[in-house]
């Protein structure tokens, strides 16, 4: 290979690229340097800013290899042209996979990012094989005997801990034995189109040994380490407020830009009115941010306002029959091929009327058949980037709460409030595009609240021995006082408590008992001469009885020092300002940082510190907020 200018030392041939216009050789990291001053480039080719579009437009020009469509290698090209592309475009296995997810799903632009994402992962996987063991293909993961080097390989892709039998990355794993099983299927099925019995022989046994060891080996300590992940974190739901500041800040920034684009029709207006509105449309209607992002040109210019149908006006009330005057409804595709609708105000309309009109002005391509497109691209802004920006601009408490997820998550959780019947809940499950038990199972009221609010009205009950008192009645007509005390029905206790009150001026018998009561626990109980008085003689009588109540509710529990405070609040202050509970790996690392002033304590312990400090904070917050 002869460069155009030779390299001060040895280099890698695949370090070089050739010019799209001049052919010339040049290294990729300068090649848009060269492109810049080329002399065969056409004066009517408009310069494309940054340096992977550069490496990506002459990557176009090398010819596709034999048996790879052009749709495949114009992905691979697209790529950020690094060692993990390298091997992907190398490897036969790969290559067959993505051709068969394009000829799959390769006409929606969308799904071209998940193609590219699951070969690269294929790519990184192929790197740590031939780093850890003596294969170097894919097809060679792929065959029986083989299995334990590709078990070893996934392990070392995901970051398998053997010392904690963790992974750092657990859905790598998952997702890398689903892509070797299918391409175990393709090699089969390629086999047997070509007649090579013994090769498809091999496919279909490592398919069998995927079945039957693949969970015990991998996925099923990757999925343990994903489930565990979601314990103990708390469901942070928007506030309505922060919602609020959020609408009205957007409805601020939508007169500010419409009026400047109307003025001066330039990219930079065109943007942030795009983005504005697509925030304006994720937010009002709840939708997931990929379905209202890549909503297509056609689906709202082909929408068509209709009347509705006089029967149905008849049972409609007057303000429904003006809402349905007043909103715009665009059906578009919602997750797994759903038809979803979107609602649209008068303003909104304005707003992507005006964007529509100035797409050429403002640069947007011919062939972005995106409604909220970048200019100079063929791509799309990203709903969770704006409703991120946005949420950062007006000074909210918590931007991070304000995700379309959760904000799907807060209008289900304020239908379980408004208690709307099962007709009500299929159809804003329908709007929402997803089933009715999806909402049931993840869209209701977080589960922890539904287990303090409900189910311990139960357990207290039964604890205070009045679950009789409300047989026939449902959760909701439960009512009973946690802190309500227990009555003592033996007449002999009620005596010695008689007595205790008697002797006891001050305090109370419970007081006076209680004390004593902590006395005996901690052995601290005083052994004088001294004749007993009624309290002591008392106390005596009802130190078995205690040591019985003891064993079932009460805890024992140490004080933290001012010292042992400092050292948690030194490591692990992150934590409770994020309002977020450490996981087992930052207490134990916590500790061995505070060995001395932490040695009485266990991880659990710190764990639980911390969440307390949240959940206090979490209470303040919510008293600030109604107050």
């Amino acid at each position: 290979m002869i460069p155009r200018k030779l390299p001060k030392k040895n280099l890698d041939g695949e370090r070089f690229m050739h010019c799209i216009y001049c052919q010339g050789l040049f290294l990729k990291k300068t090649l848009w340097r060269h492109l810049k001053i080329c002399k065969f480039k056409r004066s009517d080719v408009k310069p494309k800013p940054g340096r992977t579009r550069v490496q990506t437009l002459c990557g176009f020009a090398q010819p596709p290899p034999p048996g790879v469509t052009h749709g495949v290698w114009k992905l691979l090209n697209a790529m950020n042209q690094d060692e993990v592309a390298l091997a992907a475009r190398n490897d036969w296995s790969i290559l067959e996979l993505g051709k068969h997810l394009y000829n799959k799903c390769g006409s929606r632009i969308k799904m071209h990012e998940y193609i590219r994402q699951k070969m690269r992962e294929l790519g990184r996987l192929l790197i740590c094989a031939r780093k850890v063991s003596p294969l170097t293909s894919i097809k060679e993961l792929t065959n029986p005997e083989n299995f334990l080097h590709t078990v070893d390989a996934v392990k070392e892709t995901a970051g398998y801990n053997e010392k904690t039998g963790l992974y750092e990355n657990p859905s790598i794993a998952v997702k890398l034995g689903q892509s070797l099983n299918k391409i175990a299927m393709l090699i089969e099925s390629q086999s047997i189109i070509s007649g090579d019995k013994a090769t498809a022989k091999a496919a279909n046994s490592f398919q069998q040994l995927y079945q039957s060891r693949w969970s015990e080996y991998i996925s099923a300590s990757a999925r343990r380490t994903l489930e565990e992940a979601k314990w103990n974190k708390p469901t942070l739901l928007p506030f309505t407020e922060d919602v609020k500041l959020l609408h009205l800040y957007l409805d601020e920034q939508e007169k500010i830009y419409y009026k400047l684009l109307s003025a001066q029709p330039l990219s930079h207006h065109w943007s942030k009115l795009a983005k504005v509105t697509l925030t304006q449309v994720m937010l009002f209607n709840r939708r997931r941010e990929g379905e209202v992002s890549q909503m297509p040109l056609s689906a709202y210019t082909s929408s068509i306002q209709s009347d509705a149908h006089p029967d149905i006006s008849m049972a409609l009330s007057e303000l429904e029959n003006k809402l349905c005057q007043y909103f715009k409804r665009i059906e578009i595709r919602g997750k797994r091929g759903r038809k979803v609708p979107v609602l649209v105000t008068p303003s909104m309309q304005e707003s992507i009327n005006l964007l529509i009109k100035n797409r050429n002005r403002c640069g947007v391509p011919n062939e972005n058949s995106f409604l909220f497109a970048r200019p100079f691209a063929m791509t799309y802004y990203r709903g969770s980037d704006c409703i991120r920006e946005f949420a950062r601009e007006c000074n909210i408490e918590k931007p991070e709460t304000l995700t379309t997820t959760k904000l799907r998550k807060q209008i289900g959780t304020l239908s379980e409030v408004l208690n709307l019947s099962n007709t009500e809940l299929d159809l804003l499950a329908d709007f929402l595009g997803h089933d009715i038990r999806v909402h049931r199972q993840f869209y209701r009221l977080p589960e922890g609240t539904l287990q303090l609010a409900k189910m311990s009205k139960i357990f207290l009950a039964l604890e205070k021995g009045r679950l009789a008192d409300f047989k026939g009645k449902s959760l909701d007509e439960i009512n009973i006082d946690p802190e309500e005390k227990v009555t003592v029905d033996s007449d002999l206790e009620d005596t010695q408590l008689k007595e205790c009150t008697q002797v006891s001026a001050p305090h109370t018998a419970f007081e006076d008992c209680n004390d004593s009561l902590l006395q005996a626990d901690r052995g601290l109980k005083n052994k004088a001469s001294a004749p007993q008085t009624a309290s002591e003689h008392c106390d005596d009588s009802l130190v078995p009885a205690d040591k019985g109540l003891k064993k079932k509710g009460e805890v024992k529990r140490t004080p933290w020092n001012q010292q042992e405070v400092h050292a948690v609040e030194k490591h692990l202050m992150k934590f409770i300002k994020n309002r977020n509970v450490p996981r087992k790996t930052d207490c134990v690392r916590c500790i061995e940082a505070e060995p001395q002033a932490l040695k009485n304590r266990e991880w659990s312990a710190l764990k639980f510190y911390i969440k307390n400090r949240i959940s206090a904070l979490q209470r303040k917050d919510l008293a600030h907020k109604f107050s």
